[in-house]
């Protein structure tokens, strides 16, 4: 059994319900929207974060409706941002496949991000539960508020690894904190058990979009992007910021990192850039942080959990960390 089949199995069952019910959401009797929607569909993936509300949802009851339309609402939230960060960040390609602003146009794309987002809230007022609406509301926030950030961020001297994490926070463990919280909310956890899930999925956040930065400093043409293509953006993650520090002396070396920042970097400059940081143990550093984040995320799971979810949920974070793309 591969890692994915031993995630899914506690709540294989209730993924096939759940994969009817998305399918359903996105339709439309409009040509153009209906065709959109189609090639969303078709690039939906693994469904990681609604199958972590699930395991959630079971770890501490009984999976329900408000399950499934609390998992539905943050995967459309998701995919709304995904849609909009593509035409933010002028990108043809997500994880390989062509962004939907590729195949359209950017006004196509703000328009059907917007139709998903409405259909997210729609689908949040389906549970029932005032906390799991405010739950979703807040997300949309904090993934705009994480964008924003950045943005501001890319002007700055700055390489301090506090401004990274809270990035990251808001930009990408949010999400994974959203959906395992809205699990537990769904199957009336109680408040301590809610924020366990919450950090829980915190954490599991971090580690995945440390393993995401990792990425940049490798050629894949799996995630169909060529290395440095976050610095080619102005973006400096983890690895860099270590470096950078250690080598704060380094004058040089600032120089051409705030040069990244600024977008007037020449690639050949990033590429020099990218070893510099592999050399000086970087990519070691992230790693190890990574980890870290690993355990502090199986620490926050209770002892009594049933041991096929504890299985599932170990098994999750490993993916997480050991994914190739």
């Amino acid at each position: 059994m591969n890692k994915i089949e031993l995630i899914k199995q506690p709540v294989e069952k209730e993924l096939e319900e759940f994969r009817t019910l998305f399918e359903s959401s996105l339709t439309s009797t409009d040509p153009l929207l209906g065709e959109v929607l189609s090639y969303v569909k078709k690039r939906s993936g693994k469904m990681m974060r609604p199958i972590l509300v699930m395991l959630m949802a079971k770890l501490f009851g009984t999976i329900n409706d408000s399950t499934f339309h609390a998992a539905l609402s943050l995967e459309l939230l998701h995919t709304a941002s995904l849609i909009h960060d593509d035409v933010v960040d002028e990108s043809d390609k997500r994880r390989g496949q062509s962004s939907v602003n590729a195949i359209y146009n950017n006004k196509v794309s703000v328009l059907v991000g917007d139709y998903m987002l409405a259909t997210s809230l729609k689908h949040a007022a389906h549970t029932g539960k005032v906390e799991l609406v405010e739950l979703v509301a807040c997300l949309g926030q904090e993934l705009s508020e994480g964008e924003i950030l950045q943005l501001g961020n890319t002007g700055k001297e700055d390489f301090a690894e506090n401004t990274y994490f809270d990035i990251i926070r808001k930009k990408t463990a949010a999400l994974f904190k959203a959906s395992a919280q809205s699990g537990a909310v769904s199957v009336g956890a109680s408040s301590e058990e809610a924020m366990k899930a919450a950090l829980f999925g915190e954490m599991l956040g971090i580690a995945f979009q440390i393993k995401d930065d990792i990425f940049d400093y490798f050629e894949s043409p799996e995630l169909g992007k060529p290395t440095g293509n976050d610095m080619l953006e102005g973006k400096l993650t983890l690895p860099a910021l270590y470096v950078l520090n250690k080598l704060h002396d380094d004058a040089s070396l600032k120089e051409l990192a705030l040069r990244i920042r600024a977008l007037h970097a020449s690639k050949e400059e990033i590429a020099q850039f990218v070893e510099t940081v592999k050399k000086e143990g970087g990519i070691e550093y992230a790693t190890r942080k990574m980890y870290e984040f690993r355990e502090k995320a199986l620490a926050l799971l209770p002892a009594s959990a049933d041991e096929a979810i504890r299985t599932s949920l170990t098994a999750y974070i490993d993916y997480v960390i050991e994914r190739n793309k």
